[in-house]
């Protein structure tokens, strides 16, 4: 009767490990599958644009390694066309929203729309004038533009006058580094900042005022672009009148660290566009998940120079 009772008893220990440790694996693979199963959200401002081509490569790389799927849409800097895609994104039942603004006012009524629909938002590189937000990946572009204004400064020697290609209005990006780029300039004796207009980011835009701004003004030393698309095409502006006049960009594209090694730009500062995409994505995986996360993430700029 011991016996018995004792093989029962062990029987009844080896079946419990084996449904224990078959149920733990059961959780593991559920776990695993819902890992598998995020799916992410990113309305790009515009794929016409090598800053926000490499931002999208870097966010699929990080999805890719982190096994999530990724729905990207362009919204080819069309304010009414991005809400389009966000709302076809919302019926997609994405898990999280990734949003670069092509307008951080128009896009509020999107980021409400997510909110209304219980979808988490992140903004990148532009932030979000509205709506609940739950994190912001982007460098500090009033940093940035601080940047640019104390290396122009330093380059004219304290004296001259500076032309600043804005970039779209309405966009944070826009209006931090121009908030920056014054923060350096403005008050200080023999500058003067002789015009400020916006480009758009774009860079027939940027060729197309500059050249109006040239046969306006005789005596220019320096132009701040907020971007370097407007930044090549003041570079061909200038080309054209032979006038010797300092670039200074926003983005470090490849095209504007070329013509910086080339001497066409005096400098352009590195924002690193696949990072911020990476950063989004990771951030993306874990509010998917549940874990807390910050209302920032940086990401470091540095001055590129000849």
């Amino acid at each position: 009767m011991k016996k018995m009772g004792l093989m029962l008893l062990v029987t009844t220990l080896v079946f419990g490990v084996v449904v224990g440790c078959s149920s733990q694996s059961a959780l593991e693979q559920e776990e695993k599958k819902q890992d598998d199963n995020i799916k992410i959200g990113l309305s790009v401002s515009t794929l016409n644009n090598p800053f926000f081509v490499s931002l999208k490569e870097g966010a699929e790389q990080a999805a890719k390694k982190a096994g999530t799927e990724l729905i990207v849409a362009d919204a080819q800097d069309d304010n009414a066309k991005q809400l389009n895609d966000v709302e076809d994104q919302i019926q997609k039942n994405v898990d999280i929203l990734l949003i670069n603004p092509s307008d951080s006012k128009a896009i509020a009524t999107a980021v409400e729309s997510a909110n209304q629909s219980n979808i988490p938002v992140i903004t990148v590189d532009r932030e979000a004038e509205g709506g609940e937000v739950v994190a912001h990946i982007a460098s500090d572009n009033v940093e940035g533009g601080k940047m640019a204004g104390d290396f122009i400064l330093e380059q004219v020697k304290g004296k001259g006058n500076i032309v600043e290609l804005e970039g779209i209005p309405g966009t944070s990006a826009a209006r931090d580094r121009g908030k920056g780029f014054h923060q350096a300039v403005d008050g200080k004796d023999g500058v003067e900042v002789v015009a400020s207009q916006p480009a758009n980011f774009n860079r027939a835009k940027g060729l197309t005022v500059m050249e109006n701004i040239l046969q306006s003004k005789d005596d220019i030393e320096a132009v701040f672009a907020h971007n370097d698309e407007m930044a090549m095409g003041a570079v061909q502006a200038i080309r054209s009148t032979k006038r010797d006049i300092l670039v200074v960009g926003f983005d470090a594209t490849d095209d504007a660290v070329k013509a910086v090694k080339k001497g066409e730009m005096g400098a352009t500062i590195a924002q690193k566009p696949s990072e911020i995409g990476k950063t989004a994505v990771e951030v993306a995986v874990k509010v998917a998940k549940g874990k807390k996360v910050k209302k920032f993430y940086p990401v470091e700029l540095e001055l590129i120079t000849k």
